[in-house]
């Protein structure tokens, strides 16, 4: 009974170009993932403390900047006429 049943290994072919280009391009791809996460995760100290120092307003002056008047609404533009010849 031993002798009907086949343990030999099955037949894989060997993998394609394109294959490899797709297993190794999701590796890559992953590799970028975890390392965009854990860019997000991660604090940066450095450029937190650059960016504190920009946002401080330096003097009055610059911050208060007149407004620049808004068309009104209610006033209609007039129609412009072609010349007549």
């Amino acid at each position: 009974m031993a002798s009907e049943l086949d343990f030999s290994p099955p037949e894989i072919p060997e993998p394609t170009f394109m294959e490899n280009v797709l297993r190794y391009g999701l590796f890559f791809g992953a590799i970028f993932q975890l390392i965009c996460v854990l860019a997000i995760i991660l604090p940066v100290s450095k450029s937190h403390k650059t960016d504190s120092d920009s946002f401080e307003p330096k003097n009055s002056e610059t911050v208060k900047k007149p407004k620049a008047t808004a068309p009104q609404i209610s006033k209609k533009p007039k129609k412009e006429t072609k010349k007549k010849r």
